[in-house]
């Protein structure tokens, strides 16, 4: 046994749901029904038999009884993470997080999986994804205008587990756990160790019902938590009923897994994931640094089953705040095929303020990058508007007006003044 696993020896996490929540047998023949790609598959037919070098050093010297095949496990990857601070000191030498009583009973929860461990061992404390997912003491100064549930989601949720505040589409949030914890979460009233709830199927089932009997609803966005550390067998479930019912046109699933437990996403979870079609997925990617050969794979491997991938990303101090690191991270996820979507002006939970920038931030970066790079590489800059307005887009100000000959006046990236013959 190593260092950190003695601090924090292996767990059984409570994700894996009690015998009476387990979903009805799946196989039922019907449209869904399983076949040979969703037989059981040993782990070494699933995914490679390598890790890179810097995983690979990582894994010896912190977990020196583990296999390559235990690493490739997402399940060991979650049983293994990094949850309490004694361990982050082991890992960062420098780090110090004074008050671990006040982490544990007022701040977000702590959970790291080793994967994402391995891409922070030994960086500074300005290191960008250092910052994104390691405790700080800053969390625990609060200012004005901050709240747990900054959106008011609580308030357009006509029952448990579900938010219905746009017309057509709701937000299902199938657990409240994740793999790995941001510090910004947007869900701390959610994800939080007070409120924190790992739902089920019985605790679905009036958010199914309500979505069946609201025929105007059709678009599902499934998040939590993440929906991805679920077991196989419950996403199916979840998929299936959400299928079954016919005004439903598409179904999307918002997730960070690709990006902290990339190895979740193997063949044989693919391989049932593509009979939901259409089937959506919003990755939330923070920094380029994000972008390592195993993400790369993942998200290569969804998008070869035809499911098409769309970033969030939410706008940080000092980790993304600037043009060149965002248009490094938009451009790279193009090369993964994975389609920027949403750049969040950060949310105003509790402790958040280090993390915010000025909403003129995001505005430059933006004109930073419209023209300058490819426009499928320019997300939609937006604030989830607090008190639970919904996502309203920023956009610099291209348009200025019209001239005393009915014209109007433009602007171009460059700064330059164009003239449109417009139409009164």
């Amino acid at each position: 046994m190593n260092q950190i696993q003695e601090i924090n020896p292996l767990e059984t996490l409570s994700i894996d749901l009690q015998t009476e929540d387990e979903p009805p047998s799946l196989t039922g023949k019907d449209d869904n029904s399983s076949d040979e790609t969703e037989k059981s598959e040993p782990l070494s037919t699933q995914i490679p038999d390598e890790i890179p070098p810097s995983s690979l050093r990582f894994l010896k010297t912190w977990f020196p009884g583990a296999t390559i095949s235990n690493w490739n496990d997402w399940r060991w990857q979650i049983k293994n993470s990094i949850t309490r601070p004694e361990q982050l000191s082991l890992l960062l030498k420098d780090f110090d997080m004074p008050g671990a009583n006040p982490l544990q009973k007022r701040m977000l929860p702590l959970r790291i999986t080793p994967y994402y461990a391995s891409l922070i061992q030994g960086s500074s404390p300005d290191d960008p994804l250092r910052k994104s997912i390691v405790p700080s003491a800053f969390e625990l100064l609060s200012t004005e205008g901050e709240s747990a549930d900054p959106l008011h989601e609580e308030n357009d949720s006509p029952i448990p587990n579900m938010v219905h505040r746009y017309p057509d589409r709701v937000l299902l949030l199938s657990t409240g756990f994740c793999s790995a914890y941001c510090r910004y979460c947007t869900r701390t009233h959610m994800v939080s160790k007070k409120d924190k709830c790992h739902t089920g199927v019985k605790a679905w089932e009036p958010a199914l019902t309500y979505i069946a009997e609201h025929k105007q609803i059709r678009d599902v966005l499934i998040s939590g938590g993440d929906p991805l550390t679920m077991p196989d067998s419950h996403i199916k479930y979840l998929l299936m009923r959400l299928r079954a019912i016919p005004h439903i046109e598409i179904i999307r699933i918002g997730t960070k897994v690709p990006v902290v437990l990339p190895m979740r996403i193997n063949k044989a979870f693919v391989s049932m994931l593509r009979k939901f079609h259409p089937l959506y997925i919003s990755i939330h990617f923070t920094h380029p640094a994000e972008l390592t050969k195993e993400t790369a794979q993942a998200c290569e491997r969804l998008a070869d089953a035809g499911i098409p991938l769309g970033s969030q990303t939410v706008l940080l101090k000092d980790i993304n705040d600037n043009v060149e690191t965002m248009k490094s991270l938009m451009q790279g996820l193009l090369k993964i095929r994975v389609r920027p979507y949403y750049l969040y002006q950060c949310d105003p939970i509790p402790g958040s303020s280090h993390f915010r920038t000025p909403v003129e931030k995001g505005l430059e970066i933006i004109r930073g990058l419209r023209g300058h790079t490819s426009g499928y590489a320019v997300p939609h800059y937006v604030i989830d508007a607090p008190g639970g307005g919904g996502k309203i887009p920023l956009l610099p100000e291209y348009f200025k007006g019209h001239n005393q000959n009915g014209e109007a006046v433009l602007e171009n990236y460059l700064g330059k003044t164009y003239y449109y013959p417009d139409i009164l």
